[in-house]
């Protein structure tokens, strides 16, 4: 079987969302809306066959993702796995199909855990009520904010888009995108998202504004049927709080449906791990790297 690697078409949205439905465990990066934020990112392309969706990255390196589809109806020992110059190796594999693959393929998967890519899981009543002593910081800068400011929350729609992106210029000048990558990369992902908003379908999200100036925003979707996942948070960093209050008044209006909450992964940033656990993880979505032998 040859395959045949082709752009990430938003027109198949639909088709895809059916096959990751069929996943047995689903990680943020194969949600459509991160998979299309970040396809220019990482040179993202898809092939399509009768079971799966092989994913290709070749930036920053050549690798695949995790094939999207019924894991448990392949059989793996006979099923073609595409090559990148002769060798087959797939990054961000969720623990589900790690051990799929070393059960069906014994000795021939080789499977290294990749601290930087697992999943941050919370039970979204903690986030909403943030009660007990483990988020009581997280109270505390909430209702310092609510105090302070004479602010208005607002869910996300399509008259907060151009509120958002004059935001994200400001954001990227106080925090200087244009010397960094990560967050010239991040940016232009969040612009693809907004300019193309209306097409992406089911995206939740919420807006704060200040005196009728935006001040932060969050863009969520539903990754199943019980997990929401936060794709991109910011705020305007002279508002004390405002991180806490986005994030809470957010999952309050509209995360009281899940039982959990993905707030994606810290890729080994020292930064990120820490405020990622500070909201106190109650469990990891464990991904790893997959290299096959012979």
């Amino acid at each position: 079987m040859h395959h045949t690697f082709m752009p990430i078409d938003i027109a198949r949205r639909e088709d895809y969302l059916d096959r990751l439905a069929r996943c047995a465990q689903v990680a943020s990066d194969y949600s459509f809306l991160n998979l299309w934020a970040w396809a220019e990112e990482y040179g993202l392309s898809w092939a399509w066959d009768e079971e799966l969706i092989w994913i290709k990255q070749t930036r920053p390196y050549e690798a695949f993702w995790a094939p999207v589809g019924n894991w448990e109806a392949v059989d793996w020992s006979t099923y073609p796995f595409p090559v990148l110059n002769g060798s087959i190796d797939f990054i961000r594999v969720p623990q589900a199909l790690a051990e799929i693959w070393e059960k069906s393929l014994q000795g021939r998967a080789r499977v290294k855990d990749q601290r930087g890519q697992w999943d941050y899981l919370y039970r979204a009543e903690d986030l909403i009520s943030l009660s007990g002593n483990r988020l009581h910081k997280k109270k505390n800068l909430l209702n310092q904010f609510v105090k302070k400011y004479d602010f208005e929350y607002k869910p996300f729609g399509i008259e907060q888009i151009e509120h958002a992106v004059a935001m994200q210029e400001d954001w990227c000048t106080w925090r200087d995108c244009e010397s960094s990558e990560v967050l010239a990369a991040e940016n232009r992902a969040i612009l693809r998202v907004l300019n193309h908003w209306s097409d992406l379908g089911a995206i939740l999200g919420g807006s704060l504004f200040v005196n009728q100036i935006i001040v932060a925003y969050t863009l969520a979707e539903p990754l199943t049927e019980d997990m929401l996942v936060i794709h991109f948070e910011k705020g305007c960093p002279d508002y004390k709080g405002v991180y806490q209050a986005i994030n809470q008044m957010f999952l309050s209006d509209a995360g009281g449906a899940f039982t959990w909450v993905n707030r994606e992964q810290d890729l080994d940033s020292d930064g990120l791990r820490k405020a990622k656990l500070s909201y106190q993880p109650a469990d990891f979505l464990k991904k790893s790297k997959v290299s096959f032998t012979g």
